[in-house]
C-alpha cells in the first residue's frame, strides 16, 4: 500500500479520520486516512500512502 496514490474523498485533519480512494486489486476502494503530518487535506486533494495500518487505516500526505 505503501507509496500508491489516491484521493480523498472524505476531508482529512489532525486527530479526524478522513477517507481515500486507492486502487487495490484491480478496482478502487475506500480506506479510512490520518494525515502523516499536522496538516488538513481537503476533499478532492491527491494523495500518497506514506503507512498503512491494516486492514483498512492509512496515513497519507499531499502527493507532489
Amino acid at each position: 500500500m505503501v507509496g500508491k496514490r489516491g484521493r480523498v474523498i472524505g476531508r482529512i485533519a489532525p486527530g479526524i479520520v478522513g477517507e481515500v480512494m486507492l486502487p487495490v486489486r484491480g478496482a478502487t476502494e475506500a480506506f479510512y486516512a490520518y494525515p502523516a503530518t499536522d496538516e488538513v487535506i481537503e476533499v478532492g486533494t491527491q494523495v500518497v500512502v506514506v503507512d498503512f495500518d491494516p486492514p483498512r487505516t492509512v496515513y497519507v500526505a499531499r502527493a507532489i
